[in-house]
């Protein structure tokens, strides 16, 4: 299979083409070629081949292209053949990655170390293994730059920073562009200085579930969740995209710059010179609720639940106040944009970025917060101590913790969360066929509610015939929630809940509302399938399924909350 790799990847680099291939080895019994102008493939049964062109020409010469085929189409029956004869199956959960392999050559640590550019070709290292990735670095989700810091050498000390990197489904994809070993004394020469920038995490509570632990990412069993109208704070879901920082109150600065403003630096007691505001605000992950959209179509991220969503009290100054007090002006037209940075970095030391339009930074009622405390206490580490940014109706992604820079500008954030994530596109959108900077980021979050308690799967008896249903719903923007409807029948009927919410009036709603309902079923019921909607003052209410809203990266789900429920007597 090496051979037809490497016979296959010449072809195509001579007809400027890349090769990409995807798993299942079988011998062919069934073979379709497609010719169409964008795409060319070749399929054996559930394996296939697919090249595309880098640059697109409106005009193939057929006879170009059925020669190409052709050649392609013998080497892979060929190959295929020879493969399935010789029983030489890779493991398809990626176990073997990095596990030395008698059948491949073995290069010392100074040959992997010349092939640092595409040039030269990307080698990686990992385990005993050595990797020729250079096919793969233009289609690194995390770009390009980030990848290349790896190559010559070990993607270990960067995969202990990322370690969703370490799946199953990875380490396959990985083992794919396997060519040869190391042996295990330079294997350990690659990571012998490696320090694990993970190891001064705090302690988080036993409670949380975590959906990854480097960085940690969790939230709360949902049922916790409708307990508390404020969400108790060792209970609120953590969302870290990188390390913790070390941050030392005493000599925490922020620094503050831009367009039409004095830059200056301030130190936490500066900030909490000005006057301190208290509002309570909900704070959303985009991919709350992502485990259900994976279940119509795959989808990346983390697996989030129905409870990646937590109500606060937050309180801080103003940034209104912070900004007018150097200068700033509501109506300066070169202000389009402010610009925040955290102190957690990545392995190139980029800092996490966002940013937000001017309009709701700089509005006085758009109540964005520099706070230092949470539920009338200072911040804990794992939620932005000393400072973070509260910017209430607006996706968690942009509410950056651990501030260290604001900056005012006529450009949004270059960084990646604002670039190249936190985005959404139509359900025909797929990884081949995204373009980033088509769509917005994400800023204002839609109407979204979900049942709590019970939960999926549980058994319940009914109190007088009706089940009692908890939950929560959220909208945007400020938007308040005027009701919410449940129903036991698909939507034959529906019953109102009983709604919990504070009385600030829209367009300044930044809180959840709790809600109860007894809903009525049938006495012959034995298993009961619940639905949830909600409809916010605007009367935006919720898609009634997910498949019209699915999306590659599994945000925004907020499609009616289902949940089935089995009734004992």
């Amino acid at each position: 299979m090496a051979s037809l790799h490497t016979s296959l990847r010449s072809l195509c680099r001579s007809q400027q083409m890349i090769l990409r291939y995807q798993s299942g080895y079988k011998l062919s019994t069934r073979i379709v070629l497609s010719n169409d102008r964008y795409r060319k493939s070749i399929y054996a049964n559930d394996f296939r081949f697919f090249w595309t062109k880098r640059k697109f020409n409106e005009e193939w010469k057929s006879n170009y292209v059925f020669k190409s085929s052709a050649v392609v189409l013998a080497l892979l029956t060929v190959g295929l053949s020879v493969y399935y004869l010789n029983g030489k199956r890779r493991s398809p959960d990626g176990s073997n990655a990095g596990v030395f392999n008698p059948k491949l050559p073995s290069h010392t640590l100074e040959e992997v170390a010349k092939h640092n550019s595409k040039k030269d070709r990307v080698w990686v290292t990992y385990g005993q293994g050595v990797y020729d990735i250079t096919d793969f670095v233009a289609d690194h989700p995390g770009g390009e730059e980030k990848i290349m810091i790896a190559a010559g050498g070990s993607v270990e000390p960067f995969w202990m920073m990322y370690a969703i990197h370490k799946t199953p489904t990875i380490l396959a994809m990985l083992e794919q562009y396997r060519i040869g070993n190391i042996s295990a004394e330079d294997a350990k020469v690659a990571t012998s200085n490696m320090e694990d920038p993970y190891s001064k995490e705090p302690l988080r509570h036993p409670a949380l579930r975590p959906n990854s632990l480097q960085p940690y990412n969790a939230e709360p069993p949902s049922v916790l969740l409708v307990d508390s109208f404020y969400t108790p704070t060792a209970l609120f879901y953590v969302r870290n995209h990188l390390p913790v920082p070390e941050v030392d109150e005493q000599s925490y600065e922020l620094q503050i710059s831009g367009v039409g403003i004095k830059e200056t630096t301030l130190t936490l007691d500066d900030i909490k010179k000005f006057p301190k505001y208290t509002l309570t605000a909900c704070i959303q992950c985009a991919g709350n609720r992502r485990g259900e959209m994976s279940t119509v179509k795959p989808v990346k991220g983390l697996d989030w639940g129905s409870a990646a969503i937590g109500n606060a009290q937050w309180s801080g100054a103003r940034l209104y106040d912070v900004l007018t007090s150097l200068g700033l002006k509501e109506d300066d037209p070169k202000v389009k944009h402010i610009k925040f940075k955290g102190m957690d970095t990545d392995v190139i030391n980029v800092p996490y970025g966002a940013s937000i339009p001017v309009e709701k930074g700089m509005n006085p009622r758009g109540d964005v917060l520099l706070a230092y405390e949470m539920n009338g206490e200072p911040l804990t580490i794992d939620h932005g101590f000393p400072l973070r940014v509260i910017v209430p109706g607006t996706v968690g992604a942009r509410n950056v913790k651990w501030l260290s820079s604001i900056k005012v500008s006529g450009c949004e954030s270059p960084a990646h969360w604002q670039q190249y994530d936190y985005k959404g596109f139509s359900p025909s959108v797929d990884w081949d066929t995204v373009d980033w900077s088509s769509a917005p980021a994400i800023q204002e979050l839609p109407v979204i509610s979900a049942i709590c308690d019970p939960v999926n799967g549980a058994s319940v008896k009914p109190n007088q015939g009706k089940v009692k249903l908890r939950g929560y719903a959220f909208s945007g923007g400020g938007h308040q929630v005027v009701r919410v409807d449940v129903t036991a029948d698909k939507g034959h009927t529906w019953h109102t809940a009983t709604l919990e919410q504070e009385s600030a009036r829209p367009p300044r709603h930044w809180g959840w509302t709790l809600w109860t309902v007894d809903v009525p079923v049938s006495p012959k019921a034995s298993r009961v399938e619940f639905w949830v909607k909600a409809v916010d003052n605007s009367y935006n209410t919720q898609p009634e399924t997910i498949n019209n809203i699915w999306n590659l990266r599994g945000i925004l789900n907020n499609a009616y909350h289902r949940i089935k429920v089995n009734i004992t007597k």
